[in-house]
């Protein structure tokens, strides 16, 4: 719902146009469909004729001629409240609700019979645009004067009719108009945006089962009953994203993603070239169904953008075997056999080793330029496996680490074609990804996970401050946000991490002063240091600087 606010001194002027046949005839069957009280007793059910226009803007005006108080920008505030052309036309009786409410919620109510209410009227003259093929409307004129002659509040009186829109749209089943969709690509991770999208797919569903039936003239309750149900089948689309991303980041060749997707309990099969059983183009997933259900196939890239089978194919290793080997394994999947290539298990490599390679992997971040889009979406994309692949290790229902995987994985979906990602980038967390996965087998996970997670953290710190400066402000904040909320909280989870007692050289950094000190640093402490080592650090690194000097 869309709010669109002006101010005035003429009431009778607004009256008489929304009233009137508009510029270009495009007003119809113009009526008031709510407003005060004596205003709804005496003009709900009345024509708009030039007389009964005359009262109506007399009777709003009333304040005003008795008082004789004069108000700074006009005391006539006019707004109208317009749906989603999506959601059809509403009835009178749903606008009357809608009216009211806009109008207790911006406080120009009797505010529970502590204030004289002001005077106002909604009027509905049809559609929007020339032809009448536009969006469901009301006007709302309001009268700030209010019957005592005292003056409305309208301090903020955008923002509120903002918030107030948010609220309506929600309590009333209609399209959120209000999100921000500036991130198109990432298929629905916004806030509010799977609601968004369980919407349109409703409305959908609506038009093509029953195309006699309109979804405006739905009750708001089966909108909502609707709504719901489709959010309740969308829910497979992130479970497989997680298992996805946690394969992809455990291996090291195509053939063996199949297999490690299957042994998830993942349904998967390939979509070949035209013409041929050996190229594999494409691939779809579906969670194994209960019994006498159809699976439900989602493409990987409907999933994510780097989920696609091409955008996987750039970290996996390139030859004739290993095409040949996964053609075989794609094929079994499709007839639902047994791997044709078995493998064992791999040796998972140490987890000081990996935590060793991802600071050197953190160190080499710094010279990365910002601007390169390129590498900074891989490293987040193999950032995000990673952290998948510790999910699926311990979290049976996904958790903070799903959750964190899911927002950092944003930074990584990209439309430009993507270039093959740096070596080290790779190697380094597909080793974090199986040292994460082989941990539980350890006498000690939580410290063999706490000495990894560390450097994985200063990973995602590197992301967020390339986006900063690079000034992608929306990602850099959920980013922050995700290392204040989710990440944090995983860190208070794990054990203090005890390091050898030798003397070296007095580091800058605080955090390895106690570490090089022997005393076991509490990973909590050792990322909220971090968190705020960032919060206070200029918005471009020192390989940005360059950028910062174009923009100033």
């Amino acid at each position: 719902m869309i709010p669109n606010i002006t101010r005035g001194s003429r009431m009778r002027g607004l009256i008489t146009y929304l009233a009137g046949p508009g510029r270009h005839n495009e007003h119809a069957d113009q009526h008031v469909v709510a407003g005060d009280e004596w205003t709804e007793l005496r003009f709900m059910d009345a024509g708009l004729d030039r007389p009964t226009v005359a009262q109506l803007a007399e009777h709003l005006d009333a304040a005003v001629t008795t008082s004789g108080r004069p108000m700074k920008g006009g005391h006539v505030w006019h707004c109208s409240l317009a749906i989603s052309k999506q959601d059809g036309t509403l009835s009178d009786d749903e606008w009357n609700r809608i009216a009211h409410e806009f109008i207790r919620k911006m406080g120009f109510d009797d505010a529970e019979g502590t204030k004289a209410p002001c005077m106002w009227t909604a009027i509905r003259h049809g559609l929007s645009g020339q032809e009448g093929n536009g969006n469901d409307h009301i006007h709302i004129a309001v009268n700030l004067i209010r019957a005592d002659g005292t003056k409305a509040w309208i301090h903020n009186d955008y923002r509120r009719a903002q918030q107030a829109c948010r609220e309506l749209e929600k309590s009333h089943g209609l399209e959120e108009l209000g999100n921000d969709r500036t991130r198109a690509a990432t298929r629905g991770w916004q806030p509010g945006e799977r609601e968004a999208q369980a919407r349109r797919r409703a409305r959908a569903k609506l038009h093509y089962e029953s195309p006699s039936i309109s979804w405006g003239s739905l009750p708001v309750e089966e909108r909502k009953r609707l709504i719901a149900a489709q959010l309740q089948a969308d829910q497979p689309r992130h479970r497989l994203a997680r298992q996805i991303r946690a394969a992809a980041a455990r291996s090291r060749t195509e053939a063996e993603f199949v297999r490690r997707l299957r042994s998830q309990g993942v349904l998967i099969r390939p979509r070949y070239a035209q013409g041929t059983r050996r190229v594999v183009t494409g691939y779809s997933v579906a969670e194994r169904p209960v019994w006498g259900e159809s699976p439900v196939w989602y493409g990987g890239g409907t999933i994510a953008r780097d989920l696609r089978l091409p955008r996987l194919r750039l970290g996996w290793a390139d030859s004739l075997a290993a095409s040949a080997e996964a053609a075989d394994e794609w094929d079994a999947a499709l007839r639902n056999r047994r791997a044709v290539h078995p493998r064992r298990g791999e040796q998972a490599p140490m987890p000081k080793t990996v935590a060793r390679e991802m600071a050197r992997l953190n160190d080499r971040l710094r010279a990365v330029d910002p601007a390169d889009r390129a590498t900074w979406a891989h490293v987040a994309h193999e950032t995000a496996g990673a952290l998948s692949s510790w999910s699926r290790s311990i979290e049976p229902v996904p958790g903070p680490i799903a959750e964190a995987a899911r927002e950092v994985s944003r930074s990584a979906q990209t439309y430009a074609k993507p270039a093959r990602p740096p070596h080290q980038v790779r190697s380094t967390m597909v080793d974090a990804a199986l040292a994460f996965a082989a941990s539980l087998d350890s006498d000690n996970p939580r410290m063999m996970q706490a000495v990894m997670y560390r450097q994985l953290f200063k990973t995602v710190a590197a992301i967020q401050q390339a986006m900063q400066a690079r000034n992608d402000a929306y990602l850099a904040r959920i980013t922050l946000e995700q290392e204040r909320g989710n990440l944090m909280a995983v860190a208070r989870t794990l054990p203090a991490v005890p390091a050898p007692a030798r003397r070296r050289a007095q580091p800058r950094d605080p955090v390895t002063a106690l570490v090089q000190a022997g005393r076991p640093t509490p990973v909590a402490d050792a990322v909220e240091q971090e968190i705020n080592k960032h919060l206070n650090r200029p918005r471009t690194t020192r390989a940005a600087g360059h950028i910062q000097g174009k923009e100033h």
